[in-house]
């Protein structure tokens, strides 16, 4: 336990729980990371989550879990429009700073964190690393090597529907399971984009490489849900579509709307001239094998939910503990909330809008073929 990272997870909602709390809680990573604190602003719900996980300290504010010398670093399951504000707040306070997905929700707040990180020599590890799948990274190497030929158009994109509204912590039968889930349908971090089609861009610019400019067109089809039987009122765009350019004429559409997919999960379809990628399947065949996880997916986690979170979460140790950088990093998820950011304005504008971004996408000897392999 002496080398054991200190984390405190900020927010007892639905990714705090499944994502952190119940995994790190399981004695196969005690080793490596300890829960040293929690902190939520509803009266009692840290304090609840802290007895149910074993977590060593609970606190209603983030600047009490900052100011535990306990605390190495900290995991951002809180709103999305609260991610920049807390992460600069942890990132001062010389914490590490996993960032559940979207790191922010603006380029400009993205390198404000990144630049302060650097100044501060703490490491950011932001969520989805979606290429941390093995299966992602053979497909990536099999595209690189001419599988599908020249690669001409693709698809992804996802639809949540209600299912925020219905997840086992919108219940009410205990603190734990009263979680508000209305900033999903509001201003600023709120909407399918940065919820949903976030993994999805992942994934996309992941096997692909960085994208150039965007066009799109963007809308809120449902100003009004239903919430246990109050009427929730919405601001934050509920269906957008996305034209992307690869240049080379390669271009892709990523949506995320209410209702209704084209796709398979998060995964994009990939067309070219010698054959296509649909889903995990390259010419009709599965690049998934079996037990095919990311390498701290093991045992008992391969059987939860939100293990992706918990592999985020683990390239950080791993980073603070011996070194060991990650792909889930801050630079790949900036430029996803790029395309994001940029499809608002192009659909507000009328206009394309070029990305000012990019990330290094992994190199075919970066990839893996068989046996299944983890870090990078």
């Amino acid at each position: 336990m002496a080398n054991a990272i200190g984390l405190g997870v900020v927010g007892a909602g639905a990714i705090g729980i499944r994502g952190a709390l119940m995994h790190l809680s399981l004695p196969d990573v005690r080793d490596r990371v300890r829960l040293a604190a929690v902190c939520d602003p509803v009266p009692g719900r840290a304090e609840a989550a802290a007895e149910r996980y074993g977590v060593a300290a609970a606190y209603e504010t983030l600047e009490e879990l900052l100011a535990d010398p306990h605390v190495d670093a900290v995991t951002l399951c809180s709103p999305i429009g609260l991610h920049y504000e807390q992460g600069v707040a942890a990132i001062e306070a010389g914490k590490h700073v996993h960032f559940n997905k979207t790191m922010a929700t603006t380029v400009a707040e993205c390198d404000d964190l990144m630049a302060r990180a650097q100044r501060r020599g703490v490491k950011l590890v932001a969520s989805p690393g979606m290429m941390l799948m093995p299966y992602n990274r053979r497909i990536r190497r099999r595209i690189l090597d001419g599988a599908i030929g020249q690669v001409i158009w693709a698809i992804c994109g996802a639809a949540p529907g209600n299912y925020h509204l219905n997840e086992e912590f919108r219940q009410w039968d205990d603190v734990l399971t009263q979680v508000d889930p209305t900033w999903y349908f509001r201003k600023p971090g709120g909407g399918p984009q940065y919820d949903v089609t976030v993994y999805c861009l992942h994934n996309l610019t992941g096997l692909l490489g960085p994208a150039r400019r965007v066009a799109a067109l963007s809308g809120l089809a449902l100003p009004q849900r239903e919430f246990r039987g109050q009427p929730l009122r919405c601001d934050m765009d509920d269906s957008t579509f996305l034209l992307l350019d690869f240049g080379n004429a390669l271009f892709a559409v990523a949506y995320g709307t209410v209702h209704g997919t084209v796709t398979k999960g998060f995964h994009p379809n990939i067309y070219g001239t010698g054959g296509s990628v649909v889903g995990t399947e390259l010419n009709g065949e599965s690049q998934q094998l079996p037990d095919d996880h990311q390498p701290h997916v093991t045992g008992e986690h391969a059987k939860m939910r939100e293990s992706h979170v918990f592999e985020d979460l683990m390239q950080l140790v791993d980073w603070i503990r011996d070194g060991t950088a990650t792909i889930a990093g801050a630079e790949h998820a900036r430029h996803v909330i790029d395309i994001i950011e940029a499809g608002y304005r192009a659909a507000k504008t009328g206009r394309a809008q070029e990305l000012r971004t990019s990330f290094d996408p992994l190199t075919r000897d970066e990839c893996v073929l068989d046996p299944p392999s983890g870090g990078r």
